[in-house]
């Protein structure tokens, strides 16, 4: 074990089972570690560097507002963080912004902003929020009682009270929740990433969205790692043909600085008053100025790209030996494979491809602009650590 590795196990908590791999430096979808080993970077992060490792064009931005103002306390302006609310704002028709550092804390104020809502709509016993059974939505407690796999609930009780969890795809079972308790939210996503990379039904997410606009719940979209172009659209409800009253994403909008986002509609936007809420680095200069450099380069031709990227992944892995699925949007996928994951991401590991994992599949969530060549070698790695 080296010294890097030591001085980690020794100081850092115990959460994460890391591969021996150091990683000191990168470029686009390349990662170099200590010795000089080169591996495609398949992962991004978990959908965070959405444009590679050091783009050049997010470290101008970035730089160019480090060398201005890096923080300043949220009782003053600063024109990063409007610009990039106005863009967001313009680009999916919300009207207001929250800013945090992080999915969970997007997702806690999409929570309090339902709960908020549904308390002085219909009264304070009106709290409860609908989520999905094998939902991901964060790791604070709140959002652990959102998230509806049991396995992240063990060891931490007593969660936040009020979730209510139902099945994926079962409209009458989650209507029925709708008459059998007060609802203030109903929070899902589209694809549950964490949960395996398994889209949503259309025709369920519509009649979702038709029933909360009926009984004036509101629906909250978590868009943490679905967002900022990864599926194919700027976010992925947009292909779902509904109109969300809440949006939470993260991630790839900050493209490696810590970046939450709430967006919030017309029923939302005024749900949040002065003191209600607050963070202390949210809508920081630095990140938002990264973010609104993103947020700009995902334009349609970028996420056509993606599309047909998807479409090459998919297309290849669906038939390829010792791949039982594929299932996912954009690129965002997971592989079913008939050997364990974690064999074949080993085995990537050892060839030079990094994957991730999602319950028992593979996961792959590359870099929105990884060049077709370095995807393509990268997918047939994969491949051949699934047919070995």
């Amino acid at each position: 074990m080296s010294e890097l590795q030591n001085k980690d196990q020794a100081y850092v908590a115990n959460t994460y089972r890391r591969f021996p791999v150091e990683i000191v430096s990168g470029k686009g979808s390349i990662v170099t570690d200590t010795n000089g080993k080169q591996y495609i970077d398949m992962g991004s992060g978990i959908g965070v560097t959405s444009f590679g490792i050091a783009d050049p064009e997010w470290i101008g931005a970035v730089t160019e507002q480090l060398s201005k103002v890096q923080h300043m306390s949220n009782l003053y302006y600063t024109e990063p963080c409007a610009a990039l609310a106005e863009e967001l704002c313009s680009r999916t028709g919300m009207k207001k912004v929250f800013f945090s550092n992080s999915g969970a804390e997007a997702n806690e104020c999409a929570i309090k902003v339902a709960r908020k809502y549904a308390a002085e709509k219909k009264g304070s016993d009106c709290f409860y929020i609908i989520t999905l059974e094998n939902s991901f939505h964060g790791r604070t407690l709140t959002t652990l009682a959102a998230t509806g796999q049991d396995k992240f609930h063990q060891l931490f009780q007593p969660l936040t009270p009020g979730f209510l969890h139902t099945p994926a795809n079962d409209f009458d079972a989650l209507k029925k929740l709708t008459e059998d308790y007060p609802v203030a939210g109903i929070l899902l996503e589209c694809v549950q990433g964490e949960g395996g990379v398994i889209p949503l039904e259309r025709e369920f997410l519509q009649q979702v969205a038709n029933l909360a606009k009926e009984k004036d719940i509101l629906l909250l979209i978590d868009e943490v790692q679905t967002g900022n172009g990864r599926t194919g659209s700027l976010y992925a409800y947009m292909q779902f043909g509904i109109q969300p009253d809440v949006v939470s994403t993260a991630k790839g909008l900050g493209g490696g600085l810590p970046l939450g986002a709430t967006l919030l509609g017309e029923k939302a936007e005024a749900v949040l008053g002065f003191g209600d809420h607050g963070s202390t680095f949210g809508g920081n200069p630095i990140a938002c100025a990264g973010a609104l450099n993103l947020i700009h380069r995902i334009d349609q031709a970028l996420l056509d790209e993606v599309k047909e990227k998807s479409e090459y992944v998919f297309d290849t892995l669906k038939n390829a030996e010792g791949v039982e699925s594929v299932s996912g949007l954009g690129l965002m996928i997971g592989i079913k494979t008939k050997k364990p994951a974690s064999e074949v991401i080993q085995r990537c590991v050892e060839n030079g491809v990094l994957c991730l994992s999602a319950k028992d599949k593979v996961r792959l969530l590359p870099a929105l602009n990884i060049p077709f060549e370095t995807l393509k070698q990268a997918v047939q790695i994969l491949c051949a650590a699934c047919a070995e």
